[in-house]
């Protein structure tokens, strides 16, 4: 949304006035002349004719605008032709929201009413004015990422989903957009007569749910995240040629804190995720114990503004990116990373940040179900989904127990099922108190899943569990089972590069790939030189959001020794 400011009633244009909106000083602050002085020297003067557009929806955004002098409307388009009214704006007022960091789609029109004359501040020449003008740089990001948030909030731009919202289709859709920070809106078929127009034009099948219009009208049937992120531009081709300083694998928190220390200090970084930033993190429903945040934060939040920082910084942050294999030849001095569209991605260096992928317990049909009643993390979408149900929960460690606590306060009932026979050993004492606490939690100990019910092609039914100390099997009816049973490195990628794993699967770093290599490994360096490994994927780690953001601080200075080293000339 590239948003600013208008008069205290609604225009004539129809667009919402600047205090309609939340925190509207700080999403739509005035520029003084001297601010606008300041600014000049990273920008340069365009001037537009009455019904131009600046920018486009869907199409790459120039950067952010400065209004001089005319008025530029905001009109929300989504792909079924309807066009709304946002905002108008005029001298004084900026147009950019937090994508123009990075050069991402506009999600708004912006078109001028008269003639206009602005000052256009390309993308790098933004992120250099943020980093240069401390203070002015404060309140332009900020208001740069509220106003994402108003357009997620009021589902302004970015595609249409059209199915039941409780499809599996749509959840998974869903939460990948909303994992992102994208904006986007559900209509329901059964109650919106676009959303049924369009099942009608298009007929599809069950296999087809949901459909996805995206802004340029084009139709989705199912569509993968991958397919989705390339039709609404969240993924761009890699630049031709160019080599980056560092390409980190992973946008958890250990990869997202490498990316920014990295980005702030010079480097050039790419950062490569095959969902979406905030890795496991990034799903936690609330993080009470990491610093600074006494009253918490959930890791969305937390992983958000990290995601933001890399951008502001200059980290090329490319999601959903999979990196099928890493190249260690390095022939011409580069890694390279093949990425699951064909493309080689190359760099001087490589940090391996790729967490751990969910585990799946041994339950014979459970793949049946995914989607359908079994969830893997617990998001306000899952959360929504099993109000006054009760519900089904395995695991005994942090993750499981933040979860328990949130969806108790959507569920009838939380059966909290453990293998072992207490939570001291895995689980933090703050959130044992929390749960203990807790009336709508029943704890389970000495207890496994063993067996799921439902129809083919259908959703859960029934959860049978099973006594691992008397081996008396019981079971109740359920729609919805949360797994939190632990997590397998994601390391298969590295396959066939030299790089070192333990037992487990984990990367083995420092000391340990000391007499294997031959000589003395820093602390983060894998077997492979030029390779790191930071956070949950490394072998020895504390798996611990504050552990992994440490790591991802403390391998920049390794990676700008390792540099250093590489760009010697041989004698």
């Amino acid at each position: 949304m590239s948003e600013g400011t208008t008069t205290a009633s609604t225009t004539a244009s129809g667009a919402r006035p600047v205090a309609s909106f939340p925190r509207h000083e700080q999403t739509f602050p005035a520029l003084t002349p001297q601010e606008i002085a300041r600014m000049r020297r990273f920008a340069e003067v365009r001037k537009y004719k009455d019904g131009e557009k600046l920018f486009q929806t869907g199409k790459p955004g120039p950067g952010m605008f400065v209004v001089l002098s005319g008025h530029v409307t905001l009109t929300q388009r989504d792909g079924l032709g309807h066009v709304t009214p946002i905002i108008d704006q005029g001298p004084g007022q900026f147009l950019a929201e937090i994508g123009q960091l990075s050069g991402r789609v506009a999600l708004v029109d912006g078109q001028a009413e008269g003639d206009v004359e602005t000052l256009l501040i390309p993308p790098a020449q933004l992120r250099a004015l943020l980093v240069a003008e401390a203070d002015l740089g404060e309140r332009i990001m900020r208001a740069l990422i509220l106003r994402r948030v108003n357009l997620i909030q009021a589902g302004a731009g970015g595609p249409v989903l059209i199915g039941p919202a409780d499809s599996s289709g749509v959840i998974r859709l869903r939460g990948f957009l909303t994992r992102n920070g994208s904006p986007h809106h559900l209509l329901d078929p059964k109650t919106d007569h676009d959303a049924a127009e369009v099942i009608a034009r298009y007929s599809p099948s069950s296999t087809d749910w949901p459909l996805v219009v995206a802004p340029d009208g084009t139709v989705l049937r199912n569509p993968s995240e991958s397919e989705l992120a390339r039709a609404t531009g969240m993924i761009r081709g890699l630049i031709k040629d160019r080599i980056y300083d560092v390409a980190v694998v992973g946008s958890g928190p250990a990869g997202l804190s490498t990316a920014v220390y990295a980005a702030s200090e010079g480097l050039s970084v790419a950062v490569c995720d095959a969902r979406a930033f905030g890795g496991q993190a990034g799903a936690s429903a609330r993080i009470e114990n990491y610093l600074g945040f006494p009253t918490g934060i959930s890791g969305l939040a937390l992983t958000a503004r990290a995601f933001n920082q890399a951008q502001k910084f200059g980290a090329d942050i490319m999601i959903p990116v999979e990196v099928k294999a890493l190249d260690c030849s390095r022939e011409d001095g580069a890694f390279g990373l093949k990425l699951d569209s064909g493309e080689v991605l190359r760099a001087r260096s490589v940090v391996v940040a790729s967490g751990a992928r969910y585990r799946r317990p041994e339950i014979a049909n459970l793949a049946d179900f995914e989607g359908r009643g079994v969830w893997y993390w617990a998001s306000p979408i899952e959360a929504r989904l099993c109000a006054e149900q009760e519900i089904v929960l395995v695991g005994g460690g942090n993750s499981a127990g933040q979860a328990a606590v949130f969806l108790s306060g959507h569920a009838r009932r939380v059966n909290m099922v453990i293998r072992g026979g207490g939570l001291g050993a895995s689980m933090s004492r703050y959130l044992i108190e929390r749960i203990e606490a807790t009336p709508n939690i029943e704890l389970m100990f000495n207890t496994e899943v063993v067996a799921l019910q439902g129809a083919a092609g259908a959703s859960l039914e029934r959860v049978r569990w099973r006594s691992r100390l008397s081996g008396e099997e019981s079971g109740i009816d359920i729609r919805n089972l949360f797994l939190f049973v632990g997590a397998d490195p994601a390391t298969g990628w590295l396959q066939g590069c030299g790089v070192m794993l333990d037992r487990g699967g984990f990367v083995v770093t420092g000391a340990q790939v000391a007499t294997a290599r031959g000589d003395l490994a820093s602390g983060l360096e894998t077997s492979v030189p030029g390779v790191f490994a930071v956070g949950d994927v490394r072998s020895g780690s504390v798996k611990r959001v504050g552990g992994a953001i440490g790591e991802g601080a403390q391998v920049v200075a390794a990676l700008h020794a390792f540099l250093g080293d590489t760009a010697k000339p041989a004698l």
